[in-house]
């Protein structure tokens, strides 16, 4: 998952963000409204955690002409007012959740969770695809029962495989999902990573590569 986290308070979206990292969540931030418009219109977020009081352009307007665009990334409003009416206006904006300050990392972590899951009902929270099963929530993966223990980038990195359920993902977009803008798109981090992946789910690999086009999930 990777998702942007507009706050002008620079010491709340940087632990934020630390935060986030640590539950495998790629987060870039923005500061203020012009720079969170020109963020999500170069980069596909999966979910843009939004302060409502930014400088600039507010973040009413953000999430305006987030929904306005078309731009398809859901949008969880920041707000220190919690009465009803501040929630029915963001709604209304089209903020498709809402979350009060000050709050617990672990309710953001599970509201952003519940936020990607929404667009694919069907996509149970927990996925087993090819031997393996893998638990978002608690962390875990398994293959065919076995607990395989991984690093943050290797579990967001095989959270993207296993969503597509045996699809081709290209290492380009398995950069963008699972790492921030701060990465080198010429590095050799996809690649690495998957490497270290195949160990540690063990033979026969499951993860392939098609050459020139990227890596599936499948049975060997």
């Amino acid at each position: 998952m990777r998702v942007l986290v507009v706050e002008d308070e620079v010491y709340l979206a940087e632990a934020i963000q630390a935060g986030l990292r640590l539950e495998a969540i790629a987060a870039d931030l923005a500061f203020d409204g012009n720079a969170a418009l020109e963020s999500v219109t170069v980069n596909a977020y999966d979910v843009v955690v939004l302060d409502r009081d930014l400088p600039g352009i507010s973040g009413d307007e953000v999430c305006r002409r987030i929904v306005a665009q078309g731009i398809g990334s859901r949008v969880l409003m920041l707000t220190a007012a919690g009465d009803l009416d501040d929630k029915v206006a963001g709604f209304e904006l089209g903020a498709d959740d809402y979350l009060t300050k000050p709050f617990d990392l672990r309710e953001l972590v599970v509201r952003l969770r519940a936020l990607v899951r929404r667009p694919a009902a069907a996509t149970p929270t927990v996925i087993e695809y090819a031997g393996v099963r893998l638990d978002p929530y608690r962390r875990e993966v398994y293959r065919s029962g076995r607990y395989v223990k991984l690093a943050r980038k290797q579990f967001a990195v095989l959270e993207v495989l296993m969503a597509a359920r045996g699809g081709v993902i290209s290492a380009e977009t398995l950069l963008e999902k699972a790492w921030d803008e701060n990465a080198d798109p010429f590095s050799n981090a996809v690649r690495l990573t998957i490497s270290a992946l195949r160990k540690r789910l063990g033979d026969p690999w499951v993860i392939h590569t098609v050459p020139g086009v990227g890596y599936r999930i499948g049975e060997p």
